[in-house]
């Protein structure tokens, strides 16, 4: 009779390689603002990059208008190290403007992909100005639609600031409804989370989640580096339990992972940009990842 020990080892084997297929396709791979190492920042471009790069999820961040548009920024005004003036001008600290004192006309009027951006070198230059969110939808949608993908989950962040408020920003009821109303018109619930730091806008959607008055959407709590990353703390200051963890990657370890997921939470870090450190954390448990790089992450997924 022929011995058995080589038909196990293979068995072993062939379940291991499955059971490592299966995390891998589980792991979810946001795009930090679309692809901010490779293109301009919460950009068209740089959403239809991600995509190209095999993303699972769009993560992108928005801010508010003086017309109430509802725009795809990481700022409630133009960054002087990668904007560009209607005159030509590079932006300053003096004249980087407030866009919730600006209508979205004179907005589109600012570029904020030509120079580049010396933190990303390998970032194309490209002209190209902050979108609309319900364009940004489309264009998304359209192109998953022609490559033959499957539907795209968001993660929208809404850029919220306690000291902000109706400086730079709405209080939080305003700036959520303008939010909550393109999301229902465009997209299902399912393939949506909202983030934030500012734990005030994530009770009110909470609450009105509860309510049944906003989309049965996913909530992710945004955890600042330097502030208590201990989990109870947060959830007590939270009053609820969000569907998603979101630390700083470097205040993470297998312990708090463990935790969180004990308690039926996912955790997807950020921001991952190298490739040891995307290793790291998809060894560490975690569920997923936020990047700048969705090209490293695919090649380690792969």
């Amino acid at each position: 009779m022929h011995s058995l020990k080589p038909f196990l080892v293979c068995f072993l084997l062939i379940q291991l390689s499955m059971q490592t297929n299966a995390q891998t396709q589980n792991f979810e791979i946001q795009g930090h603002r679309g692809s901010r190492g490779l293109m301009p920042e919460n950009t068209i471009p740089a959403f239809l990059r991600a995509i190209d790069e095999g993303v699972n999820t769009i993560e992108l961040d928005v801010v508010i208008s003086k017309d109430r548009k509802v725009i795809v920024s990481h700022e409630p005004y133009f960054n002087p190290q990668i904007s560009t003036l209607p005159n030509g001008e590079s932006a300053t600290e003096e004249t980087k403007g407030n866009i919730y004192e600006m209508n979205y006309k004179m907005v589109k009027k600012y570029d904020v992909g030509k120079r580049g951006n010396a933190v990303f070198p390998e970032q194309q230059k490209i002209a190209v100005h902050k979108p609309l969110l319900k364009k940004t939808i489309k264009a998304i949608e359209g192109y998953a639609r022609k490559k033959g993908i499957e539907p795209l989950k968001y993660n929208i962040e809404l850029k919220s600031l306690v000291e902000e408020y109706n400086i730079s920003q709405p209080e939080v009821v305003e700036f959520s409804e303008l939010i909550e109303r393109i999301i229902s018109k465009k997209l299902p619930p399912e393939r949506v989370t909202i983030q934030s730091f500012d734990f005030n806008i994530l009770k009110h959607w909470n609450r009105e989640i509860t309510a049944g008055n906003y989309p049965k959407v996913t909530l992710s709590a945004l955890i600042e580096p330097l502030d208590n990353n201990d989990v109870t703390h947060n959830l007590q200051l939270l009053g609820f339990k969000p569907g998603i963890w979101s630390p700083y990657y470097k205040v993470l370890n297998e312990q708090v992972v463990h935790e969180l997921h004990g308690k039926g939470i996912r955790v997807i870090p950020w921001t991952v940009n190298e490739i040891s450190d995307i290793i790291t954390v998809k060894e560490m448990g975690c569920d997923g990842l936020i990047t700048d790089y969705p090209n490293r992450a695919k090649k380690v997924m792969e």
